[in-house]
């Protein structure tokens, strides 16, 4: 039976069972968020498969800049060419086969939020840390998925393995065979489990997976480092690699900030008892009382672990983030590489401000939850939209600076 395959470290106690990996077409593989549940590695072959299919992703999140478009400000006059390229279709098949608009095609849903919209039960951390660049370009790629061009697909391997040889340098990989979303959460949980002694003993982890509710919407992510200074204080270091070697423009500092932010509000909530298991299985519909898969039940007993469900992985992983003395993030690091050379460009520190970190937070959930419309960038920042592959169909560009579906109310008024 063809099952989804997951990376672990082959000895325990050090177990890591991170982030899986698949293949895709063309020999390439890699790390994957949005991409997983459209381009596995194993074909289902019942229903119950086919919803890992659809889950199995579980925190896998792309932690570089690949969701921010591959041509920087700098690259442009280096790049027209490529900028000239014919963006996605503006037009989009209706109940009749004929083509439609896409702003009569989302008019037409009969749904009330964008998560019930692109059927989602969470939101990743590069999710909003993209809203920051971009928001409306984050809803294209929701809306048109599958478009991306040949350059962007090179740094996303790059950056993949750039990110993979960092974390073979702390454990080994195996692979553990799954057929549910079940046993997908499973073999995060069991992460978790490994990871907090490792962190506590040895002093450094990679790919530690994070979860937690904002504002009502369960958000996902997976940290590149946790590790304790010479001081005794936990940093996180997040990876960012860079095609060229210069440092980014403010406006993508401004974004890998935020999602470095975003990853200590999370984490921090973990280890002060402030996650739920309920909050979990409501969002994520999981079943607790369902019994492990026979492969990811005997790494659990390999590991020490005594469990035979998911609900019991689950008390075990939420004892183990409260009573085992983790503190919260204490310095929060970006650090900027070369990917040809692996030459380290800079460095960032960032500092957190959670006043400021929640209110973005509550402005992007609005759009997630139906209570708005998407925003484009603002005048000063129309840069942007050079590099953007969506500009020809752009509602926020159409609208000058304004949604188009903003625009009908008051055109109506006018007549």
């Amino acid at each position: 039976m063809q099952t989804w395959s997951f990376r672990a470290p082959f000895s325990f106690p050090n177990l890591v069972i991170s982030a899986f990996c698949l293949s895709l077409p063309g020999g390439r593989s890699t790390k994957s968020q949005d991409l997983c549940p459209i381009q596995s590695c194993a074909m289902a072959e019942t229903e119950e498969e086919e919803v890992a299919s659809a889950e199995a992703s579980g925190f896998s999140d792309l932690s570089d800049s690949e969701f921010l478009e591959v041509l920087d400000l700098e690259d442009t006059q280096e790049s027209n060419a490529s900028l000239s390229k014919p963006g996605p279709s503006s037009e989009l098949p209706g109940k009749d086969g004929k083509l439609i608009s896409l702003e009569k095609w989302k008019r037409g849903l009969d749904v009330s939020s964008p998560m019930e919209r692109f059927h989602l039960k969470y939101l990743y951390v590069t999710d909003l840390s993209t809203q920051n660049w971009c928001e409306q370009q984050m809803v294209y790629e929701k809306e048109l998925p599958g478009f991306l061009v040949p350059e962007k697909a090179a740094v996303l391997d790059t950056g993949a393995c750039i990110h993979l040889a960092r974390e073979l340098e702390v454990h080994d990989l195996v692979t553990i065979p799954i057929t549910t979303k079940e046993d997908a959460w499973a073999v995060k949980f069991l992460n978790i489990l490994s990871m907090i002694p490792t962190l506590q003993s040895e002093g450094r982890i990679r790919e530690f997976p994070v979860f937690g509710e904002v504002e009502g919407v369960l958000l996902v992510g997976v940290i590149d480092e946790l590790h304790y200074t010479a001081k005794g204080e936990l940093e996180l270091v997040e990876l960012k690699t860079r095609r060229r070697p210069v440092l980014p423009l403010e406006a993508q500092k401004k974004k890998d900030c935020f999602q470095v932010s975003l990853y200590k509000h999370i984490f921090d909530a973990m280890v002060q008892g402030k996650v739920t298991t309920d909050s979990l299985i409501h969002h994520t519909k999981l079943r607790p009382e369902k019994p492990l898969g026979p492969s990811v039940l005997r790494h659990a007993q390999q590991g020490g672990f005594s469990v035979k469900s998911l609900g019991d992985l689950m008390e075990l992983v939420f004892l183990s983030l409260t009573l085992s003395d983790l503190p919260v993030i204490d310095i929060l690091k970006i650090e900027y590489i070369h990917q040809e050379t692996s030459t380290v460009l800079g460095t960032e520190i960032v500092a957190f401000e959670e006043k400021e970190v929640r209110g973005k937070v509550q402005h992007y959930m609005a759009y997630w939850m139906g209570h708005r419309e998407p925003q484009g960038v603002d005048m000063e920042e129309a840069w942007k939209c050079r590099t953007c592959n969506y500009a020809d169909i752009c509602e926020w560009r159409k609208g000058g600076g304004v949604h188009s579906s903003m625009l009908e109310p008051q055109a109506k008024k006018a007549k």
